[in-house]
């Protein structure tokens, strides 16, 4: 990437690291609170779990539709516009979940907290890749983390307010609140022009280094996706373990994850960006080969926060490299690789779970050890 296109940070970048951080924040309390909703929406709404799972599209819908297209509107009305419109239909979206009973307006609403979602994910990576490149200095793992921390933060907290007596409306306000807050006290480092020209198209088709990242990222986030998605069922029918404990293992992953990208900066200065691919791909392959080829439960868990560590700042680094190539502008390449990366969460699950019907799921997560493999050797050519 070219240095005109970045946009200018000043000297200090005290006020647009911080920004930066808390939209990293927002992001993950974002998604966190969606995720004590969906069985409360379940209850309410009455649906079976066939019915659910077709609704549970309706995010990934919207987040695809408003990704591509992100930096391109960044560009034409501005960062700090279409931040706090997204922010309003994130907050928006929530409350509306949080009470409605209707399977046509669950619907439009989840597709609302998808397009809110979206557009903060892909401007929150171009502050940071903009941040980061002026710092002279790797910050992006950092940042990261600061989602992860927001993810685990938003869900306990709205767990908390729940288990308090507040009714889910009441939860969800106190949350947008904070959201609405953390953004308030974000809003003066949020950078004014994150997507560059404002003519162009409006997303671009990857191509070149931002294919080959993108393709990374997919790799990446399939593997999250699993964690997320199968490392319970996995413990309940290959370890036996206890359904009420059977989230361990996602615990495991998450934690280290997010201890990974919170201290993963310094790792990055120490060892080079293209080393973290290549070790951490080949730490979560060897960890998630421990998971599933020693038959005992905490080797299990062990195998999983493995994975986590692992990947912990893969991702991070293939952002900082999808920013710095020249064959796409920033505005165009960091939505290009969100979309992929996230189409990895939303496919990767499906296709273990057809794998495991038609094999078994031992051998879809050697698959998914293959892949991380893959990602290994893909690194060579990474550009740092």
């Amino acid at each position: 990437m070219t240095a005109s296109v970045l946009p200018h940070v000043s000297a200090t970048g005290t006020t647009e690291i911080r920004a930066t951080r808390l939209l990293f924040l927002i992001v993950g309390f974002g998604v966190a609170a969606w995720a004590p909703l969906v069985p409360l929406v379940k209850v309410r709404a009455g649906l079976d779990d066939g019915t659910l799972g077709l609704l549970l599209l309706c995010l990934g819908i919207g987040s695809l539709a408003a990704m591509p297209v992100a930096g391109a509107l960044a560009g034409r009305f501005g960062t700090r516009p279409v931040l706090a419109a997204a922010v309003l239909v994130t907050g928006a979206a929530l409350v509306v979940l949080s009470r409605a009973g209707g399977l046509p307006v669950l619907a439009a609403a989840l597709t609302g907290l998808g397009i809110g979602l979206g557009l903060l994910d892909c401007l929150m990576n171009l502050q940071a890749v903009a941040v980061e490149r002026r710092a002279e200095r790797p910050m992006m793992s950092g940042f990261h983390g600061l989602y992860s921390l927001g993810c685990i933060l938003g869900a306990a907290g709205f767990s908390a307010l729940l288990s308090l007596g507040l009714t889910p409306a009441a939860a969800a306000l106190a949350v947008v609140a904070a959201i609405a807050a953390a953004f308030l006290a974000a809003l003066p480092g949020i950078l004014p022009a994150l997507g560059g020209e404002s003519h162009g198209p409006a997303f671009a088709r990857p191509r070149g280094p931002v294919l080959r990242i993108g393709l990374l990222c997919f790799v990446v986030f399939l593997t999250e996706g699993s964690a997320l998605d199968w490392s319970g069922v996995f413990l309940i029918q290959e370890r036996g373990l206890d359904p009420a404990r059977a989230g361990l293992g996602y615990a495991a992953f998450s934690l280290t994850m997010t201890v990974g990208r919170l201290t993963g900066d310094a790792f990055v200065r120490r060892i080079g960006r293209r080393r973290i691919v290549v070790l951490g791909a080949l730490l979560a392959a060897g960890g998630l080969g421990l998971a599933i080829t020693v038959p005992l439960w905490p080797v299990t868990l062990l195998g999983y926060a493995l994975v986590g560590a692992g990947c912990a700042n893969i991702v991070p680094v293939l952002f900082t490299a999808a920013g710095r190539q020249d064959a796409v502008p920033a505005a165009l390449a960091i939505p290009a690789v969100t979309t992929l990366g996230y189409a990895g969460v939303l496919a990767g699950p499906a296709a273990i779970g057809l794998l495991a019907h038609a094999t078994s799921l031992t051998l879809a997560f050697l698959v998914v050890a293959a892949l991380l493999l893959a990602v290994a050797v893909g690194a060579r050519r990474l550009r740092t």
